[in-house]
């Protein structure tokens, strides 16, 4: 049987969890991930060391180790004092072999051999970028970690953009596009895990080139500061308006009601379920709907064996 080549583009711990799935039903993955971020150990590493953030490439390379579990849980561990306090193991590991590294993406490969994942991971550039959110009234909030986390959440965002805006991609990620079968963007934060990888120099034109079938995995629920109030389409509009109008060949939405003990905690944090409005989006896309949440330790979170089930599905097309 043919092994699907995936090329999966994102970050954050959308990625990590559907790469859990997929690697169960081939080892010829490309993870592509965002190194925009600027906020907790990654942030600090980043100020501190001059390097790439590491966390969400971390998060990716634990979720591929296929030689031993511990590793995924090692990788992971994140100290709770001292000098190392709030830091994890992986970051760690990844600045010092970063240190010993000609670039921040051999240290990644490096690091990714010595605990066996399956497929590779890649940083999107290997150069230094600053997200930044251009809001609705015309405020411009620098940073990934301040998009989400600012004072006026109740003012929505009107595109993100980077600096510099010609940072180069990794050679590797390219060639993964244009090789791919299947090519799937997201789940995770719209703004600042997924379309950060589109702002990439040449990302947005290897996807447009490849032959291969494009997936977005649309978010569960709403992100405060992100995403207040949007529905599926309102995610895929905002994709293509980062990108170009038909990015997605495939949309997969869940259009399951998650618990309304779970309803009310997200409420209480301003989230809210996506609406999975299929009537704005059956004739610009094709869709696979249907129960894909779970909840893990009180937040939703998408099931990774039926996310990967689906996109093999959707890659098994002819």
């Amino acid at each position: 049987m043919h092994e699907l080549k995936i090329a999966a583009i994102g970050g954050g711990t959308g990625l990590s969890t559907m790469l859990r799935g997929l690697k169960i039903h081939t080892n010829r993955i490309t993870a592509i991930v965002s190194v925009a971020d600027d906020g907790g150990s990654s942030g600090v590493l980043r100020s501190d060391m001059g390097m790439l953030p590491p966390g969400d490439i971390r998060n990716c390379i634990a979720a591929l180790t296929g030689v031993d579990p511990i590793y995924d849980e090692l990788l992971n561990y994140r100290f709770k004092s001292g000098t190392f306090d709030g830091h994890t193991v992986g970051n760690i590991l990844l600045a010092a072999i970063n240190d010993m590294s000609e670039s921040f993406e051999e240290a990644v490969s490096i690091l990714g051999r010595m605990v066996g994942i399956y497929g590779k991971v890649v940083p999107v550039t290997n150069a230094n970028v600053t997200l930044s959110a251009l809001l609705n009234d015309g405020t411009v909030i620098n940073g990934e970690s301040n998009i989400g986390h600012r004072t006026n959440t109740d003012i929505g965002i009107d595109r993100v953009f980077m600096t510099p805006n010609d940072a180069e991609p990794s050679e590797t990620a390219i060639n993964a596009l244009h090789e791919a079968d299947v090519i799937v963007l997201g789940p995770g934060s719209l703004y600042t895990s997924v379309i950060p990888n589109l702002l990439v120099n040449g990302i947005t034109d290897a996807i447009r080139e490849s032959k291969a079938k494009t997936v977005y995995v649309c978010n569960i629920m709403t992100q405060p500061g992100e995403t207040d109030g949007y529905t599926a389409s309102d995610h895929l509009a905002a994709l293509e308006e980062h990108s170009f109008e038909g990015i997605a060949d495939y949309i997969i939405v869940n259009d399951m009601p998650v618990p309304e003990s779970v309803k009310q905690t997200y409420a209480a944090e301003n989230a809210e379920q996506v609406r999975a409005d299929m009537e704005n989006i059956e004739n610009r896309v094709g869709i696979m709907h249907g129960h894909l949440w779970l909840v893990k330790n009180g937040q939703v979170r998408h099931n990774f064996s039926r996310l990967a089930r689906g996109i093999v599905a959707l890659g098994d097309i002819r």
